[in-house]
């Protein structure tokens, strides 16, 4: 249920996190536009693939600089791993894509880095963000951790609160070029 707004929000800045090994920049929260949306920007590294997940709001995805390949996958076909093969859609620089609530889904990040736009409607989705990412100790991306980012009770934890479920692991990591 959306609420009223108590007036126009506008964000010039936006500080930024680390989340699960991405820099965010959240935009406008489901606090400022009465639960409507919430529009956060990602940079995120090659390789950066979240699991096949699904989450009650509708995502969508708008590629501002980088390619990157998206998944939409029927609820059906999540359980084998067919859907890496025939769902994959290749998006660069002004693709936009989308996913609708309780559609499993995942993208993997094709170049060097990806800079993207995440809109969640209703809002909800940057809650899942904001329980999971913290502070920013400097506004790039940071390096590859030695192990997990998050402790996986704690990211259970936190997907069982945002009613985030986990349907399959990430695509694999992008094939190896040879030139």
């Amino acid at each position: 249920m959306t609420g009223p707004l108590a007036e126009p929000q506008i964000v010039t800045t936006a500080e930024p996190l680390w989340f699960l090994g991405t820099l965010v920049r959240t935009k406008l929260t489901g606090g400022q536009t009465g639960g409507r949306f919430a529009l956060w920007e990602g940079e995120l590294p090659y390789g950066a693939a979240p699991p096949l997940h699904s989450h009650p709001q509708d995502e969508t995805f708008y590629v501002l600089e980088g390619d990157v390949t998206v998944w939409v996958v029927e609820p059906d076909m999540s359980s084998d791993r067919g859907w890496v093969e025939t769902r994959g859609q290749r998006c660069g620089t002004g693709a936009a894509a989308f996913a609708p609530g309780g559609t499993p889904h995942t993208f993997r990040v094709e170049s060097d880095t990806a800079r993207m736009l995440f809109l969640s409607t209703p809002a909800g989705i940057e809650d899942y963000v904001g329980a999971l990412a913290e502070r920013a100790r400097w506004p790039w991306l940071q390096p590859p951790p030695e192990g997990p980012r998050v402790p996986a009770e704690r990211l259970a934890a936190v997907e069982r609160e945002h009613r985030v479920v986990r349907h399959g692991p990430p695509p694999p990591p992008p094939a190896a070029t040879t030139e």
